[in-house]
């Protein structure tokens, strides 16, 4: 029987719009069952974004030469703030530049406006090498948990020769490195073994948190990144509140949240190198008394700092896989997701007959 007769034009092309949009809506259903969403929670400089550029070389579309000149410009700014960092702590702690002349050159560094700057020019360059050779300013890069610096400082500052280099391209390692402050929600899909892993990279610091809620819905996994390495450092945001503790809070806030009571957890204990270069000048148990193991042991510490995040896990049923992480090393992070894919998401993918 035919349910048009009797309908004005105006209900038939109602009725056609409507069947239409049942049709879009079962395609929409279908294409949502091959998508997993993977949102990116941490702290501020956590390594969420290098996590992702991770993603994109090994399972995107990389980076192509002219991607990679890009971010020259950004590379050259990292630099100039990293010296104008270490340049103010001289001054904060009180330390002497060994040799007189590096203070001079100093003082015209300081000058610079980070935003300005394009190339670094052939004084500019011998200037930061001059400053950051000097032993006065080594002595205030050992006191770095002191004051704010960016972990990528020594990366840059110790290679200065290549970087400021004619016809220089930013290197894959030169890009996991660089430093740019996620603001917003960025989503990036990738096509893995016919499913779309869909991440969603959100900025870390306490003003961001507030746009997260807009992620929230239809969440398959949280993957939760925690700088491990930060366990003597304070935030940004807050002199008085320690890096670590400000993680273990976040996680906490957020497995607690009604949104992710059926989504797994996927821990990256993340920056495990910086971790082991510091561990044997700086002591755990200064910042967290409660570590009795043996002093400058890396591996005692990162069992010690795994055990607090699995203690804010308890009480949910969905699982937590913790995995140990160096996010700017990509061999590291392609086995580790490999893992991940594996042993978490196994389910949705045999629920999916892939």
């Amino acid at each position: 029987m035919d349910l048009c007769c009797g309908l004005t034009a105006e209900e038939e092309e109602k009725l056609r719009i409507h069947k239409e949009i049942e049709k879009q809506l079962r395609r929409d259903k279908r294409a949502s069952r091959r998508e997993l969403k993977l949102l990116l929670l941490g702290t501020g400089e956590s390594g969420k974004s290098t996590f992702i550029k991770q993603m994109r070389i090994i399972h995107g579309s990389g980076y192509s030469e002219a991607d990679r000149k890009g971010f020259t410009r950004v590379v050259f700014q990292n630099i100039v703030t990293a010296i104008q960092a270490l340049i103010h702590a001289m001054k904060i702690l009180s330390i002497d530049y060994i040799d007189d002349n590096n203070s001079k050159h100093a003082e015209k560094l300081s000058q610079l406006e980070m935003e300005q700057v394009s190339v670094l020019e052939a004084w500019q360059a011998d200037a930061i090498r001059r400053v950051w050779n000097d032993h006065g300013v080594q002595r205030c890069y050992d006191r770095r948990r002191e004051f704010q610096l960016s972990d990528s400082a020594k990366y840059y500052l110790s290679d200065l020769d290549r970087i400021t280099a004619p016809f220089y391209i930013p290197t894959l390692q030169d890009i996991l490195r660089v430093r740019v402050p996620t603001t917003g929600i960025i989503e990036y899909p990738f096509n893995l073994s016919k499913v779309i892993f869909r991440m969603v990279d959100v900025g870390g610091q306490r003003s961001e948190r507030k746009k997260w809620i807009h992620c929230f819905e239809n969440v398959t996994s949280i993957i939760f990144l925690a700088a491990i390495s930060e366990y003597d450092q304070v935030l940004y945001e807050s002199e008085k509140d320690n890096r670590l503790k400000e993680s273990l809070a976040l996680l906490k806030t957020i497995l607690s949240s009604g949104w992710f009571q059926e989504s797994s957890t996927i821990l990256f204990l993340n920056k495990t190198d910086l971790l082991e270069e510091k561990i044997t000048q700086s002591h755990l148990a200064d910042y967290f008394p409660a570590y009795t193991g043996p002093q400058g042991d890396a591996e005692e510490a990162k069992k010690f700092i795994l055990k607090m995040y699995v203690e804010q896990h308890l009480g949910h049923h969905t699982g937590l896989y913790p995995h140990f992480t160096c996010a700017t090393d990509t061999e590291n992070i392609r086995v580790i997701f490999k893992a991940v894919k594996d042993t978490v998401f196994q389910k949705y993918i045999d629920d999916l007959n892939l």
